[in-house]
């Protein structure tokens, strides 16, 4: 049997095409479907649709919810479905699943599988992306937001930007350094085809640190340009590197976001790794 996750405050909360998707499945083979109220319930869904003999579970939802989802399947046979309807859907872009949520549809119940890589900062897993610095200060301002969808991320980012400084890391042993943001790039975007890590390959078994100095208002504006044109590596201000673990001393309690979440961090250390090709996903 094939379970469904679903978040229904996803993305921009278009009611009319969420009761269209519910009716959707509905039509078809028996399904079960799992309907979050609560951030973290999308996991304890999915250990629950395991349990009960789920063959193939679907997240529906935006980045987070994969990851909540994903995040029970690590290691499984079970393979994890898409459908996209977040803010952003990085991962589901990488992956080329498709936004139209019918075709999205059609591909989780007869697409191929394949395997891709998984990502931890002190073994929590992500997917798509991660970091501390600016991307994390949006995050943060985003998720006490009170909308969600494109335009009030671009609102965060935009409010975040006149009140921001640059923070001071650590990478391994180098000296402590002030930098403006680090992302960790397992896919190539974060989403809405904003490519931090244009060239990342999610099934390489490595993870690239994109590195990004300390920028002015214009330099930052220029920089958010080549983000959606895919040139962010021709920056002089910013550094891409591939690694397969590495360690970021970054202050206790600050924020960090994890595939778009705001988290903050619990000690002072982020220990970087990955687990390659240990997610089996239908694209």
């Amino acid at each position: 049997m094939f379970h469904f996750i679903i978040n229904p405050n996803a993305g921009s909360k278009n009611k009319a095409k969420y009761t269209k998707l519910i009716h959707l499945i509905k039509s078809n083979d028996a399904h079960r479907i799992w309907e979050t109220t609560e951030p973290l319930e999308a996991t304890q869904f999915a250990q629950k649709a395991i349990e009960n003999g789920a063959t193939r579970i679907i997240a529906i939802g935006g980045d987070g919810t994969i990851n909540e989802v994903a995040s029970v399947l690590v290691g499984h046979s079970i393979p994890l479905g898409i459908i996209p309807v977040g803010s952003g859907n990085g991962l589901a872009r990488h992956l080329n699943i498709p936004l139209n949520y019918k075709k999205a549809f059609k591909k989780a119940l007869v697409g191929a599988s394949i395997k891709i890589d998984v990502g931890y900062i002190n073994h929590k897993p992500f997917f798509c992306t991660a970091g501390v610095g600016f991307d994390a200060a949006v995050a943060h301002r985003f998720a006490n937001s009170q909308g969600r969808g494109l335009i009030n991320y671009m609102k965060a980012t935009i409010f975040t930007l006149f009140k921001y400084k640059p923070i001071e890391v650590r990478i391994n042993n180098a000296p402590i350094e002030k930098v403006f943001s680090l992302s960790i790039a397992n896919a190539n975007q974060f989403g809405n085809n904003a490519y931090i890590s244009p060239f990342s390959n999610i099934q390489d078994g490595q993870l690239e640190l994109v590195k990004i100095g300390i920028l002015n208002k214009i330099q930052a504006g220029i920089l958010a340009v080549r983000l959606f044109k895919k040139s962010i590596h021709h920056s002089k201000n910013v550094t891409l590197e591939s690694f397969k673990e590495t360690r970021i001393h970054y202050l206790n309690n600050a924020p960090i976001h994890i595939d778009g979440e705001n988290l903050l961090t619990d000690n002072e250390l982020l220990n970087i790794t990955i687990s390659p090709l240990a997610l089996t996903v239908i694209v």
